[in-house]
């Protein structure tokens, strides 16, 4: 580690990871990538992904999004480095210190630790996307049950008149949720049947 500016921004990195937050990867820009300004470093914690970025008089610059705003990333390996390509969701993160863009690209960073933050972060998009599929899939039972969740917690679905509406709006979410593959075949049948024996 005889990079002086690489060892500061370590620690400044370090200095922010809250309680039981662990540093799992990191990636710095090569010097020959930042001739015109200070090299980034992006960093994937147990809880998030991290910019870091060094001042031209000194300090850092900290930008941070949730790993369940995380939308897509894509990795380009080239001979002299690796390029990483963010997406997140539009939400800003309050606890973060500024906000990134949707789409943010980091170009020449170490091949080897773009590679690991490129893993890292494609874990924790596919992890957050089961949980928001289950989610989903939750809500979904619930609804086919004659269970709302609504903003102002639960109630129960209309009965008369509505109800065939209803279930019709039920039945079509339900395909929509098979088309985009958040529910399997039998799941869809199931919610499918308990719609139809409701009405």
């Amino acid at each position: 580690m005889g990079d002086r500016g690489l060892k500061k921004s370590l620690d400044c990195l370090d200095s922010v990871l809250i309680e039981g937050e662990n540093l799992e990867a990191w990636a710095i820009q090569r010097r020959i990538f930042s001739l015109a300004h200070r090299r980034i470093l992006t960093a994937a914690t147990s809880g998030r992904f991290i910019v870091l970025k060094r001042r031209i008089l000194g300090g850092f610059d900290i930008i941070d999004k949730r790993w369940q705003d995380l939308k897509d990333i894509k990795i380009r390996v080239g001979i002299f480095g690796a390029d990483l390509t963010v997406s997140f969701s539009g939400a800003s993160d309050l606890a973060g210190s500024g906000n990134m863009e949707n789409t943010v690209s980091f170009r020449g960073l170490g091949r080897e630790q773009a590679q690991k933050v490129y893993r890292l972060c494609q874990s924790h998009e596919q992890s957050w996307r089961e949980k928001r599929r289950i989610r989903e899939l939750e809500e979904m039972r619930a609804k086919s049950g004659g269970v709302q969740i609504s903003g102002s917690g639960v109630q129960s679905a209309d009965v008369g008149g509505g109800q065939s509406n209803d279930a019709v709006a039920r039945l079509q979410k339900a395909k929509q949720m098979l088309d985009a593959k958040l529910i399997s075949d039998s799941e869809y049948e199931s919610i499918k049947a308990k719609i139809i024996s409701g009405i």
